[in-house]
């Protein structure tokens, strides 16, 4: 068992199916989403009396491009039949209706990828939709995919992280708003005239977030003279290792959200509440999957050990230093995962050379886990109010806060006559500002960054 799933790769059956990308409607489909991009609205609508707006029958014209495209590539991905019956009903609709704000509930709802997960399997994918990471409009977008869906991950959804709506993907070829930073596909981004009752699938790209993680992760080794375990190195040169590793770390990721001792809605979904928890709430949520790593790799699982190096990699090398430092929850979690480890001496920052002491990473690693577990269950017992504070007394315990802070003072700094929501106000953008080592690391790894924008297994490929 152990030699065949060290062995094993995430594989694509290309030979069962023509590629959508290979057909010369995919070239008319993806032109013609591009064309109707421009014109619309923040919301997905186009106004037809705005200045500088085309006629109504040049938009119709490629609207119905986008539907025929749809129709002769549907063939290739009998599969999705219904929804791309669904989609073209949408479309026509929307166009016949004067382009108003798009509702494509209809066709959203007859999209079932997770029903159906076959390694390698083909998606065509159109929507109105924002990006999350990327563009933040409802524009058209289109998207050719493949499920990833290997028999070992199979397995262990099966007998150990039951994960039903959990999609691992990878590209093949999309539209302007995915030659950006975002890395998922979420039903949750769709213009729809209502939320629907439940959402049944979501997708994560572990071919970008792999290709992202190896070229941030040899920068930064190379900046910090950080000596990597021989097996480790090849790991990060190896772009199908490290899909695996992040398709693992996803799954078991995306279902630790609705796992534990929650005192609060685990997503959050319309609560005001200072970042920081955001940022324990995510980082509780990959340190699960380290620990689950830890158990995988003891059990025979040559993908847990990739695993827990892409958790301290990506959290300690990428988080922190990508994106604004407004409420930068990622940034802040990733902040706190380094700094437990250093003041725990698995990391020490010594001759400007970053030493780590791989015997003891697991363990503290699991242990900052375990005090994280430990502020969650207790906080079943707690208003909210105080919880936040806990939480703020663990994080501030690692992290210096800002020098201006007005929660660092304490309650009595506070006007607690005010509901919680609104005591957010007084958090800072920046509550926990970077270390002098993380300024510097910014200002090292800051172009290579910024080139992962729009990257994929492919273009990394080309790259080196």
């Amino acid at each position: 068992m152990t030699e065949i799933l060290a062995s094993t790769a995430i594989a694509t059956d290309e030979s069962t199916t023509d590629r959508v990308v290979d057909h010369p409607a995919w070239a008319v489909l993806k032109d013609a989403v591009e064309a109707i991009r421009p014109w619309q609205s923040a919301d997905g609508s186009i106004d037809l009396d705005a200045a500088g707006a085309p006629p109504g029958e040049i938009v119709r014209a490629e609207v119905e491009r986008v539907a025929s495209a749809v129709e002769q590539l549907s063939p290739l991905v009998p599969h999705d039949t219904a929804y791309h019956r669904a989609l073209v009903a949408d479309l026509r609709r929307w166009a016949e209706s004067g382009f108003p704000v798009p509702d494509f509930l209809d066709s959203l709802l007859a999209f079932q990828p997770a029903a159906q997960r076959a390694d390698g399997l083909q998606h065509l994918v159109v929507f109105p939709m924002y990006t999350q990471n990327g563009n933040p409009d409802r524009n058209f977008e289109a998207v050719v995919l493949r499920v990833v869906w290997p028999e070992w991950l199979a397995e262990l959804e099966r007998t150990r992280y039951d994960n039903p709506l959990f999609l691992g993907i990878t590209f093949e070829d999309f539209t302007a708003g995915y030659d950006t930073n975002s890395a998922v596909l979420f039903p949750e981004t769709i213009a729809v005239r209502e939320a629907p009752e439940r959402f049944t699938w979501g997708g994560i790209f572990c071919d970008r977030e792999a290709a992202r993680f190896r070229r941030v992760t040899e920068a930064a080794v190379d900046a910090l003279g950080v000596r990597l375990p021989a097996d480790i190195q090849e790991m990060v040169g190896d772009q199908q290792r490290c899909e695996q590793a992040f398709v693992l770390w996803d799954m078991v990721h995306d279902r630790t959200h609705s796992h534990g001792d929650l005192p609060f809605d685990p997503f959050m979904i319309k609560q005001r509440q200072p970042f920081w928890m955001y940022g324990l709430e995510e980082l509780r949520c990959d340190l699960t999957a380290f620990k689950e790593a830890v158990k995988l790799e003891a059990d025979g699982y040559a993908q847990g050990r990739d695993v827990q190096y892409a958790v301290l990699f990506d959290r300690m090398f990428r988080f922190p230093v990508t994106g604004e430092r407004v409420r930068n929850y990622d940034g802040v979690g990733g902040q706190l995962l380094f700094a437990y480890l250093h003041q725990h001496d698995v990391l020490r920052w010594t001759d400007n050379t970053l030493h780590i002491d791989w015997d003891r990473a697991p363990q503290v690693t699991n242990q900052l886990c375990a005090e994280i577990e430990k502020l969650y269950r207790d906080g079943i017992d707690r208003p909210k109010l105080v919880h936040w504070f806990a939480a703020y007394e663990l994080v501030s315990t690692y992290l210096a806060p800002h020098p201006a802070s007005v929660w660092a003072k304490g309650p009595d700094a506070l006007d607690l006559t005010l509901p919680p929501r609104k005591l957010v106000d007084d958090v800072l953008p920046d509550e926990f500002p970077l270390s002098m080592f993380y300024e510097a690391l910014a200002k090292k790894l800051r172009n290579v960054i910024a080139s992962t924008k729009g990257i994929t297994a492919a273009s990394e490929s080309v790259a080196a």
